[in-house]
């Protein structure tokens, strides 16, 4: 691996990042915001925006890949995820543009032509692949991806962050922040 550039890989203040998770490529991880170990983060067909207090668990991928006809160099396209978003267990997520406050729940997948807005559900085992928008607070769920609209956002998960943050240090090496919590000082 002698002479390979290593991408940029940048932690927010707080973040826990598991070393075991695998990042490649230019990727930017919020304040508060929690990788699990077997994770995969892949930013080939262009950077990737993580937010603030959101959680990552095991064995999720989240990619953005390169297509055809998309520049191979530097820049392609951005994908953002905002703030307080869940991706449970197994779940794969290529979305570009992923609102605040979504829950992508354990083997559901979200292709690369969706955009999630806010406080929207992706049931277990959804796959939902269309060319879409898909309006705020929508659930997906069932068998037969059966679509809804709730009444509120899902609540943000901050007593399990703040447990994470706590526990996993305890069992796994994280990797370093390269911001600092307290820039003032």
């Amino acid at each position: 691996m002698a002479g390979t550039v290593r991408p940029s890989v940048k932690i927010g203040a707080g973040a826990v990042v598991c070393v075991e998770a695998e990042l490649r490529g230019d990727i930017t991880i919020g304040a508060r915001t929690v990788v699990h170990p077997k994770a995969r983060i892949i930013a080939e067909g262009g950077p990737i925006v993580i937010g603030e207090s959101n959680l990552i668990e095991e064995q999720v991928v989240i990619i953005n890949r390169q297509t055809e006809g998309s520049p191979t160099k530097e820049g392609g396209q951005k994908m953002v995820i905002g703030a307080n978003n869940v991706f449970e267990v197994g779940s794969c997520c290529e979305a570009l543009r992923v609102g605040d406050n979504n829950v992508i729940e354990a083997k559901a997948v979200v292709g690369r032509d969706i955009e999630l807005s806010n406080g929207c559900v992706i049931g277990a085992f959804c796959p939902i692949t269309s060319s879409e928008t898909l309006p705020e607070n929508t659930v997906i769920y069932g068998e037969k991806c059966v679509r809804r609209v709730q009444a509120e956002r899902p609540q943000a998960q901050t007593l399990q962050l703040d447990f994470l943050m706590k526990i996993l240090p305890n069992y796994h090496h994280l990797k370093k922040s390269t911001r600092p919590k307290n820039p003032e000082k």
